[in-house]
C-alpha cells in the first residue's frame, strides 16, 4: 500500500524531464534589433537564420537525455543554453534552429555540434566549436571563429576577421576590407578577398598549405608563415610593396626576384621591390615552398 501511494509522486517528479526529452522546441522572446544573442549546445546542431522582427524564435528538437534547457534575458541580450549531464554518452543530439534580428550580435558555442549561420550582419560574431564543422555566410562588422577538429567555411563581407582551427581546413572568402588573421594546425588555409584591399593579413599554418588571393591597401602589411607546408600568394600586378621571403628547406619564386642561396646547406631568400614599395610583405617557410604570383 505504501509503495502504491509513492508511485504517483515518483511519476510527477519525473514529469519535467520527460517533457524536455525528445520534444519539439517552439519559444519566442523579444530582443532589441541590435541586441546580442548567446547560444550554447553541447551535442547536435546549431542553425542560426535572420529575419526583420525584433524578437528571437527558438525551434528545433531537444535530444533525449538533456538535463536542462534555459532561455534567459530580455531587452538587449538573450542567453540560450542546452545543458547535458556530465555523463552524456547515452544522450541524443539536440537541434537548435534560431531566428534572430539581422543586426543582432552573436556568440555561438558548440562542443560536438555543427554550426551553420546565414545572413548575420550584426556588430560582432564569435564562434567557438569543438569537434564540429562551422559554416557562415554573412556580413558582421567583426568575426572571431575558432574550432578544434573541424573545418571552417566562411563567406564574410566584414572589416576584421580572425579564424583559427586545429585539425581542420579554413576556406575564407568575401568582401573583406580590413584585417585578416588566420591560423591552421594540420589543415589547409585559403583566403580570397574578392579584390578588396586589406590593411593587414597574418597567416600561419602548421602541416598545411596556405593559398592567399588578396590585394594590399596603401601601407598595408602581409605576414605569412608555414611549417611543413607551401605558401602561395596571388596579388594584382599593380602591387606596391617591399617583399622579403626566406625558406629553411624549400624553393622560393617571385617575378623578377633574384633568389639567394647559402654556400653550404639548404635554404633560400630574396628581397624584391614592386611599384613604389608602399606596403610590406614577409613570407617564411620552414619546410615548404613560397610563391608570389602577380595577376
Amino acid at each position: 500500500m505504501a509503495v502504491r501511494s509513492l508511485l504517483p509522486l515518483m511519476l510527477l517528479a519525473a514529469l519535467p524531464f520527460a517533457v524536455l526529452a525528445g520534444t519539439p522546441i517552439d519559444e519566442t522572446r523579444p530582443l532589441d534589433a541590435r541586441g546580442s544573442v548567446d547560444i550554447s549546445n553541447v551535442k547536435g546542431r546549431i542553425q542560426v537564420r535572420v529575419w526583420d522582427k525584433p524578437q528571437v524564435h527558438i525551434g528545433g528538437t531537444l535530444g533525449r537525455g538533456v538535463e536542462r534547457f534555459d532561455i534567459d534575458g530580455e531587452g538587449d541580450s538573450l542567453d540560450i543554453k542546452v545543458k547535458y549531464p556530465n555523463n552524456s554518452g547515452n544522450s541524443e543530439p539536440t537541434e537548435l534552429i534560431v531566428d534572430v534580428p539581422v543586426l543582432a550580435s552573436l556568440e555561438v558555442n558548440g562542443v560536438s555540434a555543427d554550426i551553420d549561420i546565414t545572413g548575420t550582419a550584426g556588430r560582432t560574431l564569435e564562434i567557438n566549436s569543438v569537434s564540429g564543422g562551422v559554416s557562415v555566410a554573412g556580413a558582421p562588422g567583426e568575426a572571431d571563429v575558432n574550432s578544434v577538429s573541424g573545418d571552417l567555411r566562411l563567406t564574410l563581407n566584414s572589416n576584421d576577421i580572425k579564424a583559427q582551427t586545429v585539425s581542420g581546413d579554413i576556406a575564407l572568402s568575401g568582401r573583406i576590407k580590413g584585417e585578416v588573421s588566420a591560423e591552421t594546425v594540420s589543415g589547409n588555409l585559403g583566403v580570397d578577398s574578392k579584390g578588396e584591399r586589406l590593411r593587414k593579413v597574418s597567416s600561419n599554418t602548421v602541416s598545411g598549405n596556405a593559398t592567399l588571393r588578396v590585394a594590399l591597401a596603401d601601407g598595408g602589411r602581409i605576414a605569412a608563415e608555414s611549417v611543413s607546408g607551401d605558401i602561395t600568394l596571388s596579388m594584382p600586378k599593380s602591387l606596391s610593396a617591399q617583399v622579403g621571403a626566406k625558406s629553411f628547406s624549400g624553393d622560393l619564386s617571385a617575378p623578377g626576384a633574384r633568389i639567394e642561396r647559402p654556400t653550404h646547406g639548404p635554404g633560400a631568400s630574396f628581397e624584391q621591390r614592386y611599384g613604389g614599395g608602399d606596403g610590406e610583405i614577409r613570407l617564411e617557410t620552414f619546410s615548404g615552398d613560397a610563391t608570389l604570383e602577380l595577376n
